[in-house]
């Protein structure tokens, strides 16, 4: 586990687009905010480029991490959004680059393919947040979620507990180990790379947006028969927003498919936690030590030094 440095004000730190092409405007509403932290924001070379779906080539965009990775005035890097596209490059970054320019990278969504890719290849804390233009720039973006970005300049615990949102106890339990994980599909669709998730005695976190409960089934089900859930020391189940059945009149409902393949186990699952695309935005470090009850507390250990 390698943690990077806090930040101080004063800082520069970056912010790239490494998945699809941002909301512009809603970037530029976001910078203020970063700056009323007290750090210089430094915008990447191919932010505001297009490519069909997303944001520059993939050379544009892998340059634009590089970039900000060897940077040494740059402290900290914050994707602008998420979309689709960081699993096109995941395979061609250069991790020993990251390792020896270890700081702070934080993103969500999308970003959970690069998350999963840098933490196993180079064992570095990242942070799952939410990102400039997809909530930051949003007029909905809550008071709640300001105040994650706090855990980036103080080495400090965090405790999830119910007063930020009900719980709901799926399987009881408690569970210890490396936080990991993140968005639901993009974590399936690591299964058979060299970037595969591994959930070997850590606390897994699940979330999603915008898929139907059939949708959620068959990928919970690839998880389970790749024996993910089996290896895991706990499952920590975020926000799964407009979890809604579209296409299918008849169908299960979200809490059915969870409580199908995840009551059985014999380790803590929980439900319910505002981590994902949702407002308030429970921002936490991965790759570090956590500690899931099914009394409805979720504890992490800091992400920085």
């Amino acid at each position: 586990m390698v943690l990077p440095n806090r930040l101080h004000k004063g800082d520069k730190v970056g912010v790239i687009a490494p998945a699809s092409p941002p909301n512009i405007d809603q970037l530029n509403k976001a910078i203020p905010f970063l700056e009323s932290l007290g750090l210089e924001v430094v915008i990447a070379d191919h932010v505001e480029d297009v490519h069909g779906y997303l944001a520059g080539t993939d050379e544009e965009r892998l340059a634009d991490v590089h970039d900000m990775f060897a940077r040494p005035d740059i402290k900290g890097i914050f994707c602008a959004g998420g979309g689709y596209g960081t699993g096109r490059i995941a395979d061609k970054i250069d991790y020993e680059l990251i390792r020896k320019n270890p700081k702070i990278f934080w993103g969500y969504s999308d970003i959970t393919y690069l998350h999963t890719a840098i933490r196993q290849k180079t064992g570095l804390v990242t942070f799952h947040g939410p990102m400039l233009s997809s909530d930051i720039g949003k007029d909905d973006f809550h008071d709640e979620s300001k105040t994650m970005f706090h855990q980036l300049f103080f080495s400090q615990p965090l405790t999830y507990n119910e007063s930020l949102a009900p719980l709901t106890v799926i399987a009881e339990g408690e569970g210890r180990g490396e936080l990991t994980g993140g968005n639901l599909s993009l974590l399936v669709s690591t299964l058979g790379t060299p970037f595969e998730v591994d959930t070997k005695g850590k606390l897994l976190l699940i979330e999603d947006i915008d898929e139907e409960p059939y949708r959620i089934d068959g990928m919970l089900n690839q998880l389970r028969l790749s024996g993910k859930f089996h290896d895991a020391a706990g499952i920590v189940v975020g926000d799964f927003m407009n979890a809604e059945p579209s296409k299918r009149k008849a169908s299960l409902s979200l809490s059915q498919v969870l409580k199908d393949y995840l009551s059985g186990l014999a380790k803590p699952v929980v439900a319910g936690f505002k981590i994902g695309h949702c407002q308030p935005h429970f921002a936490i470090p991965l790759g570090v030590e956590a500690e899931l009850s099914s009394n409805g507390t979720l504890k992490i250990s800091p992400g920085v030094k």
